[in-house]
Order: structure tokens, then sequence, then C-alpha cells
């Protein structure tokens, strides 16, 4: 458990995702006798989905710091056991600590894994473990109140139709590549701190379409290591130039390109209830 370092001022564009959070997260933490005058419990979760590197992970982070809340990151490493019966006894406690530290976000990362489709996994041992998930998001021993579920996964398909529903991950967000917009925040947001000469975010903007935030941060890193091999035989500091960020977003290609290949097929053929139709949206694909 952590307090959040971060805020959305940190995370550039996806402006629409980060208010649907506020209006499912934020708002009703911020205005809790309204939202309790309609009946509504505060609680509740976000499934967020995407391509690898997009920022699902760093929104999740910059929720609870936006609310100055807890921040508990799980992964699948956290909670698999090697024996029968030990995974779950170990999820209970994860829960209750953020009930009793509320409020907290709780994020579960490659939330796909601990979250698989049941019907694939008939002979597995794993399904007990996803039935214990399934009870602990709902509170069937204890309120949740207070507890907000984030959950991040490049492969939404593969989860268990259970959870994207009321009470459980009742919104399924779609964190597409940055737009133009957004990149220039981004390449903004990574150059600050650092020998960049002469910076023109709107053009290395134009020159990146399709690169996640993770690809924008690889071409900083590696015009960066190319002028620091450089400092390290001059003995001095090498401004990081324009011709240097162009040249590495020329050498790194989008990684998101194969995401979407793979999702196009299952956003026409396995789209229940129109999941991912803002997936089509986005390849301006009508079904």
């Amino acid at each position: 458990m952590e307090k959040a370092d971060i805020t959305y001022q940190d995370v550039g564009g996806m402006e629409s995702v980060k208010e649907e959070i506020r209006m499912k997260i934020l708002y009703p933490l911020k205005n809790p006798d309204l939202f309790k005058a309609y009946g509504k419990i505060i609680g509740g979760g976000v499934l967020l989905y995407g391509p690898p590197g997009c920022g699902k992970t760093m929104l999740s982070k910059a929720t609870a710091g936006e609310i100055q809340a807890n921040f508990m990151t799980i992964a699948l490493h956290q909670v698999l056991e090697m024996w029968i019966g030990n995974s779950e006894k170990t999820l209970h406690p994860i829960f209750e600590m953020a009930r009793d530290n509320a409020p907290t976000v709780l994020f579960f990362d490659e939330v796909d894994a601990l979250a698989a489709d049941r019907v694939d996994m008939k002979l597995s041992g794993s399904r007990p473990l996803i039935n214990e998930f399934l009870s602990e998001m709902d509170g069937c021993t204890n309120s949740n109140d207070g507890v907000l579920f984030l959950g991040a996964t490049n492969a939404p398909w593969h989860t268990d139709l259970a959870f994207p529903r009321p009470g459980r991950f009742d919104r399924i967000l779609f964190v597409p590549p940055p737009d133009e917009e957004a990149r220039v925040s981004i390449i903004e947001i990574l150059a600050k701190g650092k020998p960049v000469d002469r910076l023109d975010a709107v053009l290395m903007a134009r020159k990146t379409k399709d690169f996640s935030g993770a690809d924008l941060k690889a071409v900083f890193d590696l015009a960066i290591d190319r002028c620091l091999a450089q400092a390290m035989k001059q003995g001095r500091v090498v401004p990081v130039g324009m011709d240097d960020l162009l040249k590495a977003a020329r050498d790194l290609k989008p990684s998101t390109r194969p995401w979407f290949e793979s999702a196009k097929n299952y956003s026409l053929y396995s789209n229940q209830g129109g999941f991912y139709n803002d997936v089509l949206s986005f390849l301006g694909i009508m079904k």
C-alpha cells in the first residue's frame, strides 16, 4: 500500500477516459453525501483495456493521487500459490486491507490472468480463485464502500463474462493510443528536466502516429543514450536535438499495430453486448 505521487496533470491526453473515471470514482468520493442521497454506494470498478504501453497503469495510480487515496497494486505473482486452495486464502487479506484503509484504489494489473474465462478452465484449479475474486468484489462478507477497483488488461476478451457487471467492473473503458494533441502533451512531459535543445513537440507528434506513451518514452531513451555516448567521449553535456529525436522515432516502430490486428478480429466476431464498439470506431470500421 502506498500514497500515489502523481495526478492527472502528470498523464498526457486521455481526457475522455479521465472524465469517465471522474464520474465513476472521483466525484462520488468528493461529494459523498450528495451521492448517497440518491441511494448510491461509493465504490465499484472500472476496467481499462487497450494496447500495451498506453498509460493504463499510470492512469490508475494518478486516479488515487487525485483524491489522496491509498493505492494498492496487485499482480499475478502476489496471489498465485503452488498448492490448490492457497491462492484464495491469499486474495482475501488483500481485500480486507483495502477495506480497512478506505478510501483505497485497488489496482489489478493484467487482470485477465486473475479473472480468466471459467469456460476455458473447466478442469483447472484456478476456478475457485476466480469465484473468490468475484465474491470479494461483491462484498459478500464485508462492505466494499470506499474501495475502488481498477483493472487493466491488454486482452479483455479473455476475462470471465461475470466481471463486467454492476458492482464489479461496471465501466469498461477503451484506452487508445494517444492522438496528436495527447502526444504533444506526453512529449512535453518527457522532455522536462532533460537537455533537449529547441523541442518542437508539435512536429514530433506529427511524426509519431500510432506511437503509445511507452513508445514515445523509448524514442527519448534511444536519443538520450546516443547523445550520452557522445557526451562521455567529449566530457561535456551534448544537448538532445530535434534531429536526434526524429532519427530515434524513425528507427523505432509503434508497438500498438500488432495489438490492433488481433483486437480487430475479436471486435468483429466476439463483440457480445457491444463491449468493443470503441475499438471498431477507432479503426473506422462500421459493423
